[in-house]
């Protein structure tokens, strides 16, 4: 199995800067915004994000990591935070990787039954095979690919982070 590299670790921390100048641009007349990551990879991403956010904007940056179970999605979802400390305020949910969308939608209707000032989604990679009327707000690339390849995004610990397709 070959490693095609479609990011690299500078190629990341570029994306991961504009996405997050975008949320600000967006988020700008609020005081606190919530930044969902789905486990793992998206609250990986998430955690990049926020400490970007953090340091370009004076917005609070509350993080929720998601907890879905993404082979049985229709599962219960559990959240870190309790519906109370995001209801009313804006909030982004952050996944690596947008792919048939499944994981996104399930996602979403967890956050719908709360009242939110603001909802948007993001993602470091869109595929561009949704099976759902789902779409990311900000994205880091689009990437046309067959039904047969994999994207996975490595974060690893030593901050050197890629994507690859296999």
């Amino acid at each position: 199995m070959s490693k095609n590299i479609i990011l690299t670790n500078q190629e990341i921390e570029h994306q991961i800067k504009r996405i997050a100048y975008q949320i600000y641009e967006t988020f700008v007349d609020e005081e606190e915004i919530v930044i969902a990551g789905i486990a793992s990879n998206g609250f990986t991403f998430a955690k990049k994000i926020a400490a970007v956010l953090e340091t370009i904007s004076p917005l609070k940056v509350s993080l929720c990591e998601v907890q879905i179970n993404k082979q049985n999605p229709q599962l219960p979802i559990h959240t870190s935070l309790s519906k109370e400390q995001y209801t009313n305020k804006g909030l982004i949910l952050v996944d690596d990787v947008l792919n048939s969308g499944t994981t996104l939608i399930y996602a979403i209707r967890h956050f719908i039954d709360v009242p939110l000032k603001k909802f948007k989604t993001a993602v470091l990679v869109d595929r561009n095979h949704k099976k759902y009327p789902v779409k990311a707000d900000f994205k880091g690339i689009s990437l046309s690919t067959s039904l047969l390849e994999h994207v996975q995004v490595v974060f690893d610990e030593d901050g050197n982070s890629y994507a690859y397709l296999s």
